[in-house]
C-alpha cells in the first residue's frame, strides 16, 4: 500500500515551484519529490494530493515564503512498450510573509504561478526496481501573475518572480527501489527557459529582457517503513548553470539541503512530513555590521495524498463443474 502511495505523490509533486522570492530562480521547488518513489509506477486511478512547504531564511527581517501546491492526477489504463502513461494539471500558489506591522502594504502576499500540465512514463522493471520519464510545462506565459508589487514605502518592485517571465519546460528522469519496506529514490529535474524572458504590458515593456538561467534539481531518498511507519533520512538541492549578474540568478549557484522524514500510512490516504536545513548555499546577505553572511535556509514540509478513484478488479471467470463419466 505504501508503494502505492509513495508513487502517487511522486506524480502530483512535479507541479511543485519556487518556495521562495528571492531565490535562485528554478521553478521547480528543489526538495518537492523526496520521500516519494518517484520511479515507480502509479496504479490506475485518479487522485487527489496536496503539498504544502513553508520556508524561512536566517537574514533577519527577511520574508518567510510558502507554496501549496493542489493537483489531479489521472494514472491512465494505457501501458505503451510497458510503462505506465500518467497525466497531471495542477495551479499552484506562492506565498510571502513579510513581518511588515498592521497598515505597511504587502504584510502578506500571494502569487499565482502558470498552471502546470505534463504526463509521467513509467516503468516497472522487476525485482522492485521502477524509472520514469517526465515532461511538461508551467504555462506562465498563458496564465501566471505578471511581475510586480508595490512596495511598503510605496515604489514599484519588479519583477517579483522573474522566472514567470517565460514558459518552464520541465523534463525529468528517476528511479526507486522499493523492496523490503525500503524506498531509495534518486530524482533529476531540469527546467528549461525561453532566455531573455519577457512580461507583457506596459510593466513588462519598463522591465525588458529577463535572462534566466536553466537549472538542475536533484532529489535523494533512503527512507524505510516499521508498519504503517515511514522514517529515514533525505536531502535535496538545486545547481544554476548561468549565474552572471545579468543572470536572475546572478551570484548563486544554488543549495544543498539534508534532512529527515517521518511519513504514516493511514490506509484511505497517506500523510508525509519532513523538515530539511541548508549545509551550502549560494545565497548571501550582510548583516547589521556590513559582514556577508551565506543565508541558510530551512524548509518545512506536509504532504497529503487521497485516492478518489480507482477501478474494480476485474472479475475471475467462474470455473465450469466438472464433469466425469466412469
Amino acid at each position: 500500500m505504501m508503494k502505492n502511495w509513495l508513487a502517487a505523490g511522486a506524480v502530483a509533486l512535479t507541479v511543485g515551484m519556487t518556495s521562495t522570492i528571492a531565490q535562485a530562480q528554478t521553478t521547480t521547488v528543489p526538495g518537492e519529490q523526496v520521500g516519494l518513489a518517484v520511479g515507480a509506477p502509479l496504479p490506475e486511478g485518479l487522485y487527489a494530493i496536496n503539498t504544502f512547504t513553508y520556508r524561512r531564511t536566517d537574514a533577519p527581517n527577511s520574508p518567510d515564503t510558502a507554496v501549496n501546491i493542489p493537483v489531479l492526477v489521472w494514472s491512465t489504463p494505457f501501458v505503451p512498450f510497458g510503462g505506465r502513461v500518467e497525466l497531471l494539471v495542477a495551479p499552484p500558489t506562492v506565498f510571502a510573509f513579510t513581518r511588515n506591522p498592521a497598515g505597511v502594504r504587502n504584510k502578506d502576499i500571494s502569487i499565482n504561478v502558470g498552471t502546470f500540465v505534463g504526463g509521467i512514463w513509467a516503468f516497472d522493471l522487476g525485482n522492485n526496481f521502477g524509472v520514469s520519464l517526465l515532461g511538461g510545462a508551467y504555462l506562465n506565459d498563458l496564465n501566471g501573475d505578471r511581475g510586480s508589487i508595490i512596495t511598503a514605502n510605496g515604489t514599484t518592485a519588479t519583477p517579483v518572480l522573474p522566472q514567470l517571465s517565460s514558459n518552464t519546460y520541465r523534463f525529468g528522469i528517476a528511479g526507486s527501489y522499493t523492496g523490503d519496506g525500503w524506498n531509495i529514490t534518486a530524482n533529476l529535474t531540469a527546467n528549461i527557459y525561453d532566455s531573455p524572458g519577457r512580461f507583457p504590458g506596459q510593466v513588462g515593456a519598463a522591465i525588458g529582457p529577463i535572462r534566466l538561467s536553466d537549472a538542475l534539481n536533484f532529489d535523494l531518498t533512503a527512507t524505510k517503513k516499521f508498519g504503517n511507519f515511514e522514517i529515514g533520512p533525505i536531502a535535496y538541492g538545486t545547481y544554476n548553470f548561468d549565474i552572471s549578474q545579468a543572470s536572475a540568478a546572478a551570484g548563486n549557484r544554488g543549495r544543498f539541503a539534508i534532512g529527515g522524514l517521518v511519513g504514516y500510512d493511514f490506509k484511505i490516504f497517506t500523510v508525509q512530513a519532513y523538515v530539511a536545513r541548508d549545509v551550502v548555499t549560494g545565497a548571501q546577505y550582510t548583516n547589521a555590521f556590513g559582514r556577508t553572511r551565506d543565508n541558510y535556509s530551512t524548509d518545512g514540509w506536509i504532504r497529503f495524498i487521497v485516492p478518489l478513484y480507482s477501478p474494480a478488479p476485474a472479475a475471475s471467470p467462474v470455473p465450469a463443474a466438472l464433469v466425469r463419466k466412469y
